[in-house]
């Protein structure tokens, strides 16, 4: 318990969300260069098993491949820097329930891990889990998106604590 502790006291620092908002930033602009130089149309945003299958069957052998090493990579990336920033910003802006409101963005990280093995095994037909796409892509969504507007207003809340008289 006291090395957790720790460890969100650390991811609270100025340090710590500059390297975690600028890593959110980079990681974001990797996934259309990759999609443009590749030709790939990734299926993390789609929840719809049968979509996914098709997308999937479409694909070129090399597609699925680049596909599969940038969801193993970036995408593994990815869900760290911004669950790890929306909960840092969460934590440091809102003292009294910041523990309750990162819980969103920190559960949003293993949601989004394990979409991203389930794309692995379909990428590489290894297994077909596909059919949890279904809940982990729009719950991923959901966590996503409640934890990037609780970082909004945590920082909106800072920016007017700043320029309130």
């Amino acid at each position: 318990m006291v090395n957790e502790i720790a460890f969100l006291e650390k991811i609270t620092t100025n340090r710590a969300l500059w390297l975690l908002f600028i890593a959110t930033l980079t990681i974001t602009a990797g996934f259309p260069a990759v999609s443009n130089i590749w030709g790939v149309m990734f299926i993390d945003g789609i929840s719809s098993p049968d979509e996914v299958r098709i997308v999937i069957s479409q694909m070129s052998a090399e597609q699925k491949i680049v596909h599969a090493w940038v969801t193993a990579t970036l995408d593994v990336a990815y869900p760290l820097s911004y669950g790890l920033f929306f909960a840092g910003t969460a934590l440091r802006f809102f003292s009294k329930y910041g523990l309750y409101l990162a819980t969103l963005p920190l559960i949003a990280i293993p949601v989004d891990l394990i979409e991203g093995v389930v794309q692995v095994l379909a990428l590489t037909d290894t297994a077909d889990f596909i059919g949890a796409k279904a809940i982990l892509t729009p719950a991923k969504s959901v966590l996503f998106v409640a934890g990037f507007c609780i970082s909004v207003a945590a920082w909106v809340k800072w920016i007017y604590a700043k320029v309130k008289p």
